[in-house]
């Protein structure tokens, strides 16, 4: 049984920031500024307003609903999705608790922009990790929970291997999600393998041209595909299919496919983090890993392949009717996971 304990006495957020060793220091915007775009009336349902906060690579936008001094969670969307309608029904049970919840977009998605044209437009799984400290540091959070999936799953596994006095908790969907590059060749089940057909499709220049012009359909396809159970709305489709109009969206998809599968070099600014990262890295840090059980690209599992990885406080559940972008599909249990991640800790 998940406990649901509630959170009597808040963990204040320390003031001061934590240098990022191996991927660049984090230049922090001495304030986050908050502004609300005009005709998104609504649009955030709950979130509160698109703030920004700058750090040395990226211009991060983000949502934040909680107390002040609640205990920090950094909620982490996937691709090709939206933190508002994965985190709509997420944030504001949390912050009902006690707890203070930062929703930040990825790079490559929504208002989140390069701060310089001359940066190379990396999705590698290090630059996902290394956005989450440089987000943490630009606000002055020494340590949060983590939680996410996919894409924003991989980010939180990846900060809570490689700077795991950041991480309090960790809550992941599909559990241990960092890449295994060395072993990118091998051959998975080929029932495993047309789950991961854009995998491959980006890898040519054909994918690439198909994802600049086709971007809609192509996340429609994956949305129904990944999440076969899921009755998604028009409203909720559209809403997302906004933020693929970043004009990095593409060169980041791309990279991100082709440096898993050893295709692309990875930047050189995140070398020495992604050699690391080969090692596949423990991470100490409580967990729970949760497992959609109608995941349509990621089978479930009993989690006893995952818990080798994760050396503290561990914990496993599956989700019936919950497929890939579980914290949208099944908030209640997303929610549940995050208040018992907290608990182990």
């Amino acid at each position: 049984m998940i406990s649901r304990r509630r959170v009597s006495q808040a963990v204040a957020m320390a003031a001061g920031t934590v240098g990022l060793s191996g991927a660049g220091q984090a230049v922090a915007a001495q304030q986050a500024t908050a502004a609300t775009p005009a005709g998104t009336s609504g649009a955030y349902q709950g979130l509160g307003p698109l703030r920004h906060v700058r750090t040395d690579v990226l211009d991060i936008a983000y949502h934040v609903v909680g107390p002040a001094d609640g205990v920090p969670v950094i909620l982490l969307h996937g691709w090709p999705f939206s933190p508002v309608g994965s985190y709509a029904e997420v944030a504001p049970p949390l912050a009902d608790r006690g707890f203070r919840c930062y929703i930040p977009y990825l790079r490559g998605h929504g208002e989140t922009t390069f701060r310089r044209g001359s940066t190379f437009r990396s999705g590698q799984q290090a630059a996902l990790g290394a956005d989450l400290i440089e987000f943490m540091d630009a606000l002055g959070i020494r340590r949060a929970l983590y939680a996410g999936y996919d894409w924003g799953g991989r980010a939180a596994n990846v900060a809570a291997a490689l700077w795991p006095h950041r991480c309090a908790g960790l809550v992941s969907v599909n559990g241990y999600l960092i890449q295994n590059i060395a072993r990118a060749q091998e051959p998975l089940a080929p029932s495993l393998e047309l789950g991961f057909w854009y995998f491959f499709y980006f890898l040519t220049e054909r994918g690439a041209k198909g994802l600049e012009r086709n971007r809609e359909d192509l996340g429609r396809v994956v949305w129904q595909r990944n999440s076969p159970e899921w009755q998604f709305t028009e409203a909720e489709f559209a809403q997302t299919a906004q933020l693929w109009t970043n004009p990095d969206y593409v060169a980041v998809t791309l990279h991100s496919y082709r440096h898993r599968l050893a295709a692309a070099p990875g930047a050189p600014r995140y070398e020495k983090l992604e050699r690391r990262l080969l090692g596949q890295p423990t991470i100490p840090a409580p967990t729970v890993t949760l497992d959609g059980k109608a995941d349509g690209v990621t089978p479930w599992t009993d989690g006893s392949s995952y818990q080798p990885h994760y050396t503290g406080p561990f914990a496993h559940h599956v989700v019936p009717g919950a497929g890939h972008n579980l914290p949208q599909e099944r908030p209640d249990a997303f929610v549940s996971a995050i208040l018992e991640v907290h608990d182990l800790g």
